[in-house]
């Protein structure tokens, strides 16, 4: 598919090598080459998901698949690569695609208005390098479908968050552990309770802990506070961590193994979380929160 409005005249003279040409010197001619060759698919396009796509496609990636039913509203000025008064109502699947073409006009775009279900993952992830998770914390179902299928069909796939003023990082390789392991969901878990797991699982250091109230997420609600700054250093982050699957300029550091960043903090944590949430200080965590924070445990037991 193509993007809904026409890209620019310019594109017909468009000289992808002197786009990318400062890219030169970080990264190799032919390494630039591969790059273009390359394929991202990006599940959510709005916190973290539109800024994953101008990135990469600042980068010299050459293909996308883009998956979003989403629409753009006035909250998501705050943080969302592509809010503005313009694109205010309008699908976010077709601003962020009209914003890589204006950027890339010879890009491949294939589009996903209906966002990610059942009947179209394997159509998505065809032929990416990489899977990339920017759904909506509390979607849940559709972040699982993600991953699973993603391991299925021999991809990494990435999650990262904007927690506060930083950023954390997991991957997920197909031959190593899978995300369902690594966050411990079980069948016949409720939604607060996959939640709880995920947001635990995301940031076992807890980086952000002296700023970054329990209190301050409503999962009743499904709302979190989310901020610019950590959008676009997981954005950066994430885009680094494309490049090396693309690159392959060191190994690649998989689940069990974690990342966060903290600017505020500034406070930097890496580790690998051994059985991930299995882990008996993330069993201890998880009780201690249940056991401190009221409206977490009400919400748990809500979804139970």
């Amino acid at each position: 598919m193509s993007p809904a409005r026409d890209r620019p005249a310019f594109g017909a003279a468009f000289d992808y090598a002197e786009a990318f040409s400062r890219n030169l010197g970080l990264v190799t001619g032919e390494e630039q080459a591969r790059l273009r060759r390359a394929r991202v698919a990006i599940a959510g396009l709005g916190g973290v998901g539109g800024a994953y796509v101008l990135a990469l496609v600042r980068l010299g990636i050459g293909g996308f698949a883009l998956a979003d039913f989403d629409r753009f509203e006035l909250a998501n000025m705050n943080r969302q690569a592509g809010a503005t008064i313009e694109t205010l109502g309008r699908p976010k699947v077709e601003v962020m695609a009209e914003m890589a073409a204006a950027i890339n006009p010879a890009v491949d775009l294939r589009l996903f208005p209906a966002g990610l279900a059942g009947d179209n993952v394997a159509a998505f992830l065809d032929g990416a390098v990489a899977a990339i998770d920017g759904i909506d914390f509390f979607n849940m179902a559709a972040r699982r479908l993600l991953f699973r299928a993603a391991r299925g069909r021999g991809v990494h796939a990435l999650t990262a968050a904007p927690v506060g003023f930083g950023a954390t990082l997991h991957v997920f390789a197909p031959d190593g552990m899978a995300f369902d392991e690594y966050f411990d969901f079980r069948e016949g878990m409720g939604l607060g309770e996959q939640l709880l797991n995920f947001a635990l699982g995301l940031a076992p250091k807890r980086a952000h802990k002296s700023y970054f109230p329990s209190s301050a997420v409503d999962v009743s609600a499904r709302r979190a506070p989310s901020l610019a700054p950590g959008c676009f250093l997981t954005a950066g982050i994430v885009a680094s961590e494309v490049a090396n699957l693309v690159l392959r300029r060191r190994p690649v550091r998989a689940a069990p193994h974690y990342f966060q960043f903290d600017a505020l903090a500034q406070t930097y944590k890496t580790g690998r979380l051994a059985r991930g949430n299995r882990h008996p200080l993330q069993r201890a965590k998880k009780w201690w929160v249940l056991r401190t924070s009221p409206e977490l445990r009400d919400a748990v037991r809500a979804t139970s």
